[in-house]
């Protein structure tokens, strides 16, 4: 079969820069996909995507003009329906014969044609068909309006076709944004399908004021990104634009000196990606007295509002210089940076004001006004949730330090939320915190107080850094917590994969803190603590929600550090397992008493203890040495007496790993004891003296985790 490589473009309207990678890859992957599922493509057929702001293309090689015909075996019906007592074809039969266009004028050469074979417990009949493969034509036109109807358009709009175009009227259309073009070649030739009222050519347009020609004009599907980067001055491929940009911004900061770098902002290189066609990088400057406002806000402005990449000096901070990357590359430049540079001084000039006048007032002065902010109908206004957070921060902090802690804490929380009701954060909402550390510091609150209030919405996503000192640990538990327990209690439970505030991110905060910052906290302790701050009758108490909830976001977390199902479920199912700080140092435990060759042994026989255990009910684990008749529960005894102090004073040391390989030796003994004793012997006191025995070795393996989970 011959193939050759396909081109298909769509040319567009200006894209959304957002959604632009991924609408590319969809145009492109569906494409192939259906290609190949008609058999016109193979599976070893190369997907090339291209996207630019106005266009979506793919390049897919190996594509056969016409796809190989396919042998069909259809089955018809039961050969009693089929056929009459003579062997002769039933009405029925030469019905669905001549629906399926098979020759029925020689009825009896029809039913010799068919095949019969079983079919469950009936025998059937069985039409052999050849089914012609899709023509290119055939496939394209099918693949291409599949590929458009799944592409992950944000929002549709609608427009009406022009006058000339191939469905002419007031015929409207429905796509991301206004189609004009359309080119399709296989290998040089052009395959005539249709789409979005549009007929395929082969020839688009490139550059909006660049172009070297007009329109351009493609020889084969293979010359596509060359040509347009030629003749249109257009680099179609997003990656090869995105590297070029990079390559670009590196050179321009390398000019400026002094180890200037521009920043790091990925979602930012992919939006400025998909707004340039072919990527022109400018330096340019603004005054130095805005450099007085802190360097968040200028960057967040540069970015958010501007698309430009501010530069940071080798120390990393803020420079009055930035980078523009433009779509245009004028002999001069001047014009460009001038306007940019003109363009970005009254954004400046707005944050330099928000701070000057926000500097006014004090945090403190500003706690009043949280009360006229609502923060959820059923749980009242920020203010009140300030208190709530006060009163949880409060009780954590009394549980971990002392009344300097427990005041830090208790101001920090009192002015965590007041950086709210300032204008730059009314202008800039993803600077709160930020914006409440450098009003506290201006307010003389010291370094303590104010890392707090900005560290407090800490950790903002997965991999964010944990709050930097034991007051902004306090306010930050205090503030999930709070988010938490009134949200389960108002029944704003996450379902699937809603979650609007951010529940599981607040629970994995929860987590991290207690976990990383190796605090001696019980979570249920924490959570009665953040209960207490509540007023009564506000909240539902949805404690064994909120519990079950924590300790799944408590697995997935672990099994996020790599660790396996078995070994997690054993270690948060261990005997008095209040705090989750030593959660790390135990695991590695059970790992590396996994890998002991006593460990399987021993862990069946710890499932099997467990078993006993359950079905005695009550066990108290007290052992009389005289009522020890059998050798094998004498030694286990001994072994219990020997080596369980050495394991608890290492457990007690904080040495898991010691303790379990100290517990080990116990594999003989055990081994023994289930050999040659009978558990529940007849006589009473000996069947309780060794269930007690069973208990005190229950206890005494179970310590660091439940062995019993790692039994196959």
């Amino acid at each position: 079969m011959t193939t050759q490589n396909l081109l298909v473009e769509l040319f567009v309207e200006e894209l959304p820069p957002k959604v632009l990678k991924k609408l590319g890859d969809a145009f492109a992957g569906v494409l192939a996909e259906q290609l190949k599922a008609l058999g016109l493509a193979t599976p070893a057929s190369a997907v090339t995507a291209f996207a630019s702001p106005r266009r979506l293309a793919a390049h897919v090689t190996a594509v056969a003009g016409k796809a190989a015909d396919k042998a069909v075996q259809q089955k018809l019906m039961p050969v009693t329906v089929g056929l009459d007592a003579s062997g002769n074809a039933t009405p029925a039969l030469l019905k669905k014969l001549q629906a399926l266009g098979a020759d029925v004028s020689d009825p009896a050469a029809a039913v010799a044609a068919l095949k019969r074979a079983p079919d469950g417990k009936a025998e059937a009949l069985f039409y052999d068909s050849v089914v012609p493969g899709a023509t290119l034509e055939e496939g394209l036109q099918k693949a291409l309006l599949e590929s458009i109807a799944k592409l992950p358009i944000p929002k549709v709009m609608s427009y009406q076709l022009e006058s000339d175009c191939e469905l002419p009227g007031w015929t409207s259309v429905n796509f991301v944004r206004p189609a004009h073009g359309l080119v399709a070649l296989h290998g040089s030739t052009v395959v005539p399908v249709k789409a979005l009222g549009l007929k395929a050519g082969n020839s688009t347009l490139g550059h909006r004021f660049e172009a070297a020609v007009s329109p351009v004009v493609f020889q084969d599907a293979d010359s596509y990104a060359a040509t347009l980067h030629k003749d249109g001055a257009v680099i179609a491929s997003f990656a090869e634009r995105k590297a070029e940009i990079a390559r670009q911004l590196a050179a321009a900061a390398a000019k400026v000196g002094n180890g200037a770098r521009p920043i790091e902002d990925d979602a930012l290189f992919d939006e400025v990606t998909a707004l340039v066609e072919r990527p022109n990088v400018l330096t340019c400057a603004f005054e130095q007295e805005f450099l007085d406002v802190p360097q968040e806000c200028l960057i967040l402005t540069m970015k958010a509002n501007q698309k430009y990449f501010p530069l940071l000096d080798a120390a990393g901070k803020l420079t009055h210089q930035f980078l523009v990357v433009s779509n245009i590359s004028p002999e001069d430049a001047s014009f460009v940076i001038g306007g940019n540079e003109r363009v970005v001084r009254p954004r400046l000039a707005d944050a330099k004001f928000f701070f000057d006048q926000d500097r006014k007032k004090t945090l403190a002065s500003r706690v009043d006004g949280l009360s006229k902010v609502v923060y959820h109908n059923k749980l009242g206004t920020q203010g009140e949730r300030v208190e709530r957070v006060r009163a949880i921060a409060k009780a954590i902090a009394g549980q971990l330090g002392d009344v300097t802690l427990v005041a830090q804490a208790d101001q920090a929380a009192m002015l965590a939320k007041t950086d709210l009701v300032t204008d730059m954060v009314g202008e800039f909402p993803e600077l709160q915190g930020t914006m409440g550390r450098y009003y506290a510091l201006n307010d003389g609150l010291g370094e303590v107080v104010a890392d707090a209030i900005e560290d407090h919405y800490k950790p903002r996503f997965a991999g964010d850094t944990l709050p930097r000192n034991t007051a902004g640990v306090v306010v930050a538990l205090a503030d999930k917590l709070e988010t938490l327990v009134g949200m389960f209690g108002i029944g704003n439970l996450p379902t699937g994969d809603r979650d609007p505030f951010a529940l599981r991110r607040h629970a994995l905060g929860v987590i991290r803190m207690l976990v990383e910052k190796d605090l001696p906290l019980s979570f249920q302790a924490i959570a009665t603590a953040a209960y207490d701050g509540f007023p009564a009758g506000l909240i539902a108490d949805a404690r064994t929600e909120l519990s079950l909830f924590l300790l799944d976001r408590l697995k997935g977390y672990l099994k996020d550090l790599g660790y396996g199902v078995a070994e997690i479920e054993a270690v948060v199912n261990a005997q008095g397992m209040s705090t989750w700080r030593d959660l790390p140092a135990r695991l590695a435990a059970v790992r590396a008493f996994a890998a002991l060759p006593e460990s399987p042994a021993l862990a069946a026989a710890n499932k099997r203890v467990a078993n006993i255990l359950k079905k005695a009910g009550e066990v108290d684990a007290h052992v009389n040495p005289e009522l020890l008749q059998e050798k094998a529960e004498q030694d286990l005894y001994a072994a219990l007496q020997r080596f369980v102090p050495e394991a608890n004073a290492q457990f007690d040391a904080g040495d898991y790993t010691a303790s379990l390989q100290t517990l080990a030796v116990l594999r003989a003994p055990v081994d023994a004891f289930f050999d040659d004793v009978m558990v529940n012997a007849e006589q009473m006191d000996l069947r309780l003296n060794r269930q007690g025995l069973l208990k005190s070795l229950h206890d005494a393996m179970n310590r660091v985790a439940d062995l019993s989970r790692l039994a196959a």
